[in-house]
């Protein structure tokens, strides 16, 4: 695990310690006290890559289109 905050991590940062908590927890050989803080750590990382993905589809979405269906820019999304 690394030291930085989950709100910080980029996607890929966060997926990728949230894999390694996942092995982690998966191997089972991690004490009780230490799966709790991993299992917590994962849910944090887990909602922060949800927010990302969430976050990108909506900026996917806001693209609008001409008439032949070619990009010509973005509509602001509320929040972004």
């Amino acid at each position: 695990m690394t030291d930085t905050p989950v709100s910080e991590m980029s996607f890929e940062q966060a997926m990728k310690e949230l894999e390694t908590v996942v092995d982690q927890l998966e191997r089972g050989d991690v004490a009780l006290d230490a799966s709790i803080t991993l299992y917590e750590r994962g849910a944090a990382l887990k909602k922060r890559c949800e927010d990302e993905l969430k976050r990108a589809e909506e900026k996917v979405a806001a693209i609008t289109l001409d008439g032949d269906g070619n990009p010509v820019g973005t509509t602001p999304v509320e929040g972004l």
